[in-house]
C-alpha cells in the first residue's frame, strides 16, 4: 500500500531554515508528481510546491516562491522541502501528497512552528 512518512519539522525562530523529507513506499515514486502542502490552524490546506516526476520542473506557491525550494530523489524514493528564511505565516502542518489512480495520497504530516 502507498505510504507516505513526513519528517523534519519543528519550532524555529523567523529567518531560520528547516528541511522536511517525505519517505515514499508502496509504488513507484520515479513515476509520478509529488506535492507538499500546509494546514495552518483555522484555515485551509494549500499547495504549497510541487515537482515533476523527474524533477525537471517545480511549481510554487507565491507565498513562498525565492524561499522555499521542492527536489527529490529517485534513488531514495524521497522527496525534500527545504525552506529557508521562514516567517511565522509559515507555521503549519505540512504533508506530503501524491495523486495515483486518481486517489489522493497524504501522509501524517509535521508540524512547522516559526516562533521567537
Amino acid at each position: 500500500q502507498v505510504q507516505l512518512v513526513e519528517s523534519g519539522g519543528g519550532l524555529v525562530q523567523p529567518g531560520g531554515s528547516l528541511r522536511l523529507s517525505c519517505a515514499a513506499s508502496g509504488f513507484t515514486f520515479s513515476m509520478y508528481v509529488m506535492r507538499w502542502y500546509r494546514q495552518a490552524p483555522g484555515k485551509e490546506r494549500e499547495l504549497v510546491a510541487a515537482i515533476t516526476s523527474d524533477g525537471g520542473s517545480t511549481n510554487y506557491a507565491d507565498s513562498v516562491k525565492g524561499r522555499f525550494t521542492i527536489s527529490r530523489d529517485n534513488a531514495k524514493n524521497t522527496v525534500y522541502l527545504q525552506m529557508n528564511s521562514l516567517k511565522p505565516e509559515d507555521t503549519a502542518v505540512y504533508y506530503c501528497n501524491t495523486i495515483r489512480r486518481n486517489y489522493m495520497y497524504w501522509g501524517q504530516g509535521t508540524q512547522v512552528t516559526v516562533s521567537s
